[in-house]
């Protein structure tokens, strides 16, 4: 299979709320009651918020694409556009999420591997992310990478589950 790697824009509004909303309930409904799921995808993929995120200029969002079908997405940060560090010596990875028929495909890694570019590119220091504690996968995936353990952050998610940020020096 060929993949491709593209940026999203604004244009793409609609088809980031549909790959964010699928993916995200694909890897997280079991995990949360229905009424924090329903809650948690109306507030992350409203247009209005997905909209702020496309036009901000410290954020970017890219997709992969198998056939011309959307498959997966990454959000990068910089800058005041963290979620957490704010450090301008640093990419923040917000999100990497990709539909379960592709999961050990490698889309995921095209995915971070485009983040690591970017990164490079814009000569950051290092690169950081959040990931749920309870997500072995991801964890096992970007400790793979080498990706360090930095701390956890109790109550770090909005259904109160605790997230482990990770760092790789560059």
């Amino acid at each position: 299979m060929s993949y491709f790697i593209r940026k999203a824009g604004l244009e793409d509004l609609e088809l980031l709320q549909t790959i964010g909303r699928l993916t995200f309930a694909e890897t997280f409904a079991a995990f949360n009651s229905a009424e924090n799921l329903s809650q948690y995808l109306e507030q992350s993929f409203s247009a209005e918020k997905l909209t702020e995120e496309l036009t901000n200029t410290a954020s970017a969002f890219y997709f992969a694409e198998n056939d011309g079908q959307v498959i997966g997405y990454l959000k990068i940060n910089v800058g005041q556009a963290q979620t957490e560090l704010n450090d301008e010596h640093a990419l923040e990875i917000e999100r990497i999420y990709v539909l379960h028929q592709y999961h050990g495909k490698k889309v995921g890694q095209l995915l971070y591997e485009k983040a690591i570019q970017i990164a490079m590119e814009m000569k950051k220091q290092y690169v950081w992310l959040g990931v749920w504690e309870q997500n072995p996968r991801a964890i096992r995936f970007y400790e793979k990478m080498n990706f360090k353990s930095l701390r956890q952050i109790k109550g770090y998610y909005s259904n109160g589950a605790d997230a482990v940020t990770m760092l790789l020096t560059l």
